[in-house]
Formats: structure tokens, sequence, C-alpha cells
């Protein structure tokens, strides 16, 4: 210890050598310096030979820029012990100021207030950082979706190319090597139980939850709500099979798949998560056009609506377009902030008409306990509801605490089945077999609260697109331009970009008017087609090959495997064929 310290001195000394011949004569950086021109810190007029006094170097112009070339000089001067602390703590003049408060005397230097002002605010700022923070790092969920960087920075560093480190330096060759752009750094988690709470529910409880309504008028009160609850425990299972594999390989789901199965199966899992999100943003697009249909002729009940169904996925697209252009995703914040607000608001009117229809009037007569003619579609529907894999995750890394997340998610996992179970159950029970996919079309068109409820909710889904939109958008991208294309220095690969993006828009757009004569079966296909392997198959099998080794543990990956498997297949063709038939 003693020779480190006396290592470190000794070159602070050779550092302060070389600096001290470019500096000023007379400033210093030293706590002794003076920073007034009172009388008490001039030159004494009785001793004219002796030395003037070193002025605080924060008197320069610009001091505060080179305030740390000072402080290399400062440094050398302190002996060996003060030389192991940072700056010896003068600034402490009572126990009851704070530790960065700067005396009177160091604000009247240049550039004190300023810095007192910085050091006020930033401790003002504890108290509000939280709240907004909050919602943005949940934005930053989809930035890191399935726990993969997908986040585009627009900042550069600078790093030689191959050729300029292997060419002879001339004169003509720059000091500076070529820049490209970065990937983020990893912070550390230091999101609580608490914050980690509610944005799982945040992640859970999004448009699907309006599609249970009509699954359960395909399926049948019993049978859906058996359904969902067996989803929901198959789902739990799958998620703590990733997070084991995740525990011994580490990385995000498609990393956890390359370093199991290699590459192959990495490019699988992310075209899986791709189709996902895909299907997502598709029927969520047809939701807000049938939606709004609804409203517009509930409002207007005196003229029929010229725009169909087609039209208006259309019209969406005016607004989508640009916001899929937006690299950071953090700017969506406000949006996607007031899409949740709208869809708890919704829920909430829900539960309240459901309760006090049936308190007066009953179960609806056309209830069935089993529907036989298409309960294949509620378990599409029942898969497309629960997938939130994608932000299982990044959700763990963002917790000080990532050992409690899993308790923490099966309680999440055990609220939001009771959720799902009721909007489902309470809506098919009042309405019958008169429930639509459009759930809030089946309450009093008349009513200006249930107009203003279907409103918001269809804007709250359509501002919530672009998030959905943006991981599946990042994953084709870099796969199409690489991870380090950037467009802020080539106008000729951000517009690339810009067109690539317009056009993964306008393809949803497309998919959504061919899917938009029956939404329940197109989600019902996503389901059962992308969400399947997501949640079933591959956690299963990556279980399987990278961390199981009791021959029980491994039996029971490959039945799930299986089931998965038979599940994927079975309502896939069940819905397609269903849907072809009409």
């Amino acid at each position: 210890m003693t020779d480190s310290v006396s290592s470190q001195h000794a070159r602070q000394r050779a550092e302060a050598e070389v600096v001290s011949p470019h500096l000023p004569s007379g400033y210093t950086a030293e706590p002794i310096a003076s920073n007034t021109d009172g009388p008490n810190n001039s030159q004494s007029p009785s001793d004219p030979t002796s030395p003037p006094e070193p002025q605080d170097s924060l008197r320069l112009q610009g001091g505060d820029i080179h305030r740390e070339i000072f402080k290399i000089g400062a440094r050398a001067k302190l002996g060996q012990r003060a030389a192991t602390f940072s700056a010896p703590n003068i600034r402490r003049s009572s126990t009851f100021q704070p530790r960065d408060h700067i005396p009177a005397s160091e604000q009247r230097a240049p550039g004190g207030f300023r810095r007192q002002f910085v050091q006020q605010q930033r401790r003002l700022n504890i108290a509000t950082a939280p709240v907004t923070r909050d919602f943005v790092s949940f934005l930053a969920l989809y930035g890191s979706f399935a726990g993969e960087d997908l986040g585009e920075s627009e900042e550069e560093s600078v790093a030689p190319s191959e050729d300029e480190e292997d060419a002879h330096p001339t004169e003509s060759r720059p000091l500076l090597g070529r820049r490209k752009s970065t990937r983020r750094p990893i912070r550390p988690g230091d999101a609580g139980t608490t914050k980690s709470f509610f944005t799982l529910l945040k992640a859970f409880i999004g448009t699907g939850i309006m599609f249970l309504p009509k699954a359960f008028n395909n399926g049948g009160i019993l049978f859906s709500s058996v359904t969902l609850i067996t989803v929901s425990l198959l789902s739990a299972l799958s998620f703590h099979l990733l997070l084991q594999c995740r525990r011994r390989h580490g990385g995000g789901y498609g990393e956890i798949g390359a370093a199991i199965g290699g590459r192959r199966l990495r490019a699988l899992i992310l075209t899986s998560i791709t189709l996902s999100q895909i299907g997502f943003v598709c029927s969520g697009m047809i939701f807000i056009a049938q939606n709004l249909r609804s409203f517009f002729n509930a409002v207007t009940p005196g003229s029929s609506f010229v725009l169909d169904t087609k039209g208006l996925i259309a019209i969406q697209l005016v607004v989508l377009i640009p916001l899929a252009l937006i690299r950071d995703i953090s700017r969506l914040g406000p949006a996607a902030l007031l899409a949740d607000i709208f869809i708890f608001i919704g829920l909430f009117y829900i539960w309240y008409y459901d309760i006090s229809t049936l308190a007066t009037s009953g179960i609806h007569p056309t209830v069935q306990l089993f529907n036989p003619d298409a309960f294949t579609l509620t378990i599409g529907s029942a898969i497309f509801t629960f997938e939130g894999i994608g932000l299982i995750l990044p959700i763990q890394s963002s917790m000080a605490e990532p050992n409690k997340f899993p308790r923490l998610l099966y309680i999440v996992m055990v609220i939001i089945t009771i959720i799902f179970t009721s909007v489902g159950a309470l809506c098919y029970a009042t309405f019958g077999d008169k429930t639509r996919v459009e759930i809030i079309s089946n309450y009093p068109q008349t009513s200006k609260l249930v107009n203003s409820v279907q409103f918001l909710y269809s804007i709250a889904v359509l501002v919530g697109t672009p998030v959905q939109l943006f991981p599946a958008t990042r994953i084709i991208e870099t796969s199409a331009f690489g991870d380090r294309a950037s467009g802020k220095k080539s106008w000729a690969t951000k517009w690339k970009k810009n067109a690539f993006r317009t056009s993964i828009t306008g393809l949803c757009g497309l998919i959504s008017i061919v899917g938009a004569s029956d939404l329940d079966k197109f989600v019902a296909l996503i389901g059962a087609f992308a969400c399947v392997p997501l949640v079933y198959i591959y956690p299963a099998f990556l279980h399987f090959k990278g961390v199981a080794r009791s021959p029980w543990v491994r039996a029971g990956d490959v039945v799930l495997c299986v089931i998965g498997t038979i599940a994927m297949v079975y309502s896939t063709a069940v819905t397609l064929s269903t849907w072809i038939r009409g």
C-alpha cells in the first residue's frame, strides 16, 4: 500500500512538471488560494519584497473549463498522505450545511453562482427524478426488448478503422480515427420491488385484454376460464425456465439462444419476436378501425358513415408513419403514458357496467359453458393476451435485487390472470352471443360516456402502436443495414432507413386490411403461430440443452416442447380452416 501511494505521488509530480510551464503564473487550484479582492487577501504593503499571494484559477477566463489542469499541480504539492485523498474537505463550514455546499467566498468567484445553482438543482431534482424516470424506463424496456439492445444510438465514439491502424502514420493522416456508432452502456439495475411490480403490470395489460370477451364467446365461459388459467400456469413455467437459462448463460433472449443453440437459433427467436410484434400492431390497427367506425356511427346516427374499416386503416398510416420514424423511443413517452391511462379508464368502465347489469338483469340466457364450434380460437387468443415474454428479461435487469424477480413475477401472474378472467367472463355473461370483437360497441351507444370511452380507447391503442412496432422495426433494420449504420452523418443512410420504416408501417397496414374481416380469427392466428414458439417451445428447448441435468427435468422440458408444438400446429391449422370456410 505504501509503495503504491509513493508511486502515485511520484507520477503526480511528474505530471505537474509537464503541465506547470504551460500555465499562467500566479494562479493555482490549492485551497489556500485567494478568491476575493478584499484587504485581507491582498499583498501586505508593509512587506513589498514578499511574493504575491497566488490567486484562485477560477478567477481566470474560462476557469471552470481548465480547473482540472490546475488541480494536477495542486495535488503534486500536497504531502503523500494528503495526496491519497481527492481534495481536502474545507467547504463544510457547518454540520447543517449540505456536503456539496459552496461557501459565499467561492460563490463570488467567476462562475461561482452557476456552480451553486447547478448543485442546488441537483438536490431539488432528487424528489422529482423518480417520477419522470419510471415511465421513461418502461419505454426503455422496449429499447432492450427480450433483453436485446435494440436502441439506436446517435452518439459516436472515436475509433480507428482497421485500415488506419495498419497504415503507416503520415502528415496527411487524421489524428482522430473514423467515428462509429456505439452500443449503450450497460447500467446496473436500480428499480425497487414496487416499481418493478407496476412495470410488470403495464407490460402485460395492453390491447389484448379487449379481445378476451369474444374469446369467451368462442369457447364458452367455463372452457375459456380453464384455458386462461392453464395458459397462465404454462406461461409462468416458461418464464421460470427462461430465467434459469439467463442465470446460467446471461444476455438477452436471442443471446441465450446463440449461446446454447448457435446463430441460427438466435435468428429464429428474433424472427418470432418480429412476427409477434407485427401481429400485435396489425390487430391493434384493425381494432382501432372497427372501434372508430362504431363511434362515428353512434355520434352521427342520422347519416351513414362513408369510410369503412379498410379506409380507416389507411388513414391511421398518416399518423403512424411519422411516429415510426422516431429513433429515440423515450420520445414516445407522453403518447404511451396517455395510452395506458385511457386503457385503464376503459377497464374500470367495463367492470362497473357489467357488474351493475348482472346485479339487475342476471346472466344472459345464451351463455354456454363450452362452445364446440370455435373453441380453438380461444386458445390462440389466450396465448396472445399472456404474451409478455419480451419484457421479462429487461425488467429483471432493471431491478436492484434481481433475485426477488421470480417471486414478484408469480404474484403479477396471479393478479393479471384474475383481471383477464374477470373481464372476459363478465362481458360474456352480460352480452352472451351478442358479444362483439370491439367489446365497447356492446355498451349503450347513446351514452356520451360510452362514446368518450370508445374514442379515447381507440386513440390509446393508436398512440401505443409505434411502441409495439419499435422492436420489430429495429430487428429488421439491424439485419438489413447492420448495427453500426447511423444516419447522423450520412443523409443517404438516414433516408434509406426512413423509407424502410415507412415500408414496414405500410406493410402492417396491408396485412391489417387483409385480416380486417375477422379480427378474432386474426388474433387467434397470431397467438397460435407467432406467440406459442416464443412462450412455450423456445424456453423449454433452451432449458433442455443448456441447463437441465436431471432426467425428470429434461423429460418435463420435452413434454412442454411437445405440448407447445401440438398447440401451435393444431390451433394454426384449425384457425386457418375456420377462416377460409368463413
